[in-house]
């Protein structure tokens, strides 16, 4: 009985904080498909901190396709166990968050107006997200952008 009590407590998948994840050197690589274009790859680096109120900081470059790196930044805090708000340089208005297990669901309006929605979700190794985001625009979905993210450090 404890050898099967071990073997299932080595194979759980590892509990998600999302701000732990992020703190430290994350690398992303991604596709984005606009509607009625190609798709095009996208880039992202990024370094989080913490501040001393533990609301993260999150600097990433992002490049996108032949475009010359941008940078943006988020920060973010948990409000009550397992919810999130916060901001980002490309929205218009508050980042809000919730976590169920392992996926983070997050939503904000972008800066051109569209409903955001991204869907992390924590892969078995810990180290790797699986990152879906949606835009839309009047209901009807005009990009999505399929990403992994890997911890560096």
């Amino acid at each position: 009985m404890l050898l099967l009590l071990a073997l299932a407590g080595a194979t759980a998948a590892p509990a998600f904080d999302p701000l732990r994840f992020f703190t430290g050197a994350t690398r992303g690589t991604a596709q984005l498909k606009v509607i009625l274009r190609a798709a095009k790859p996208v880039t992202v680096r990024g370094t989080g901190r913490r501040q001393p109120d533990g609301a993260l900081v999150l600097d990433q470059w992002v490049t996108e396709g032949d475009k010359p790196p941008r940078a943006r930044r988020w920060l973010l805090r948990e409000t009550a166990p397992g919810r999130y708000a916060g901001t980002l340089t490309d929205a218009r208005g508050p980042v809000t968050g919730a976590l169920q297990g392992r996926t983070l669901r997050l939503s904000f309006t972008s800066d051109g107006g569209f409903r955001v929605r991204q869907t992390l979700t924590l892969q078995p190794d810990g180290r790797t997200l699986a990152n879906r985001l949606e835009a839309r625009r009047f209901g009807i979905r005009v990009a999505v952008l399929t990403e992994r993210i890997v911890k560096v450090d």
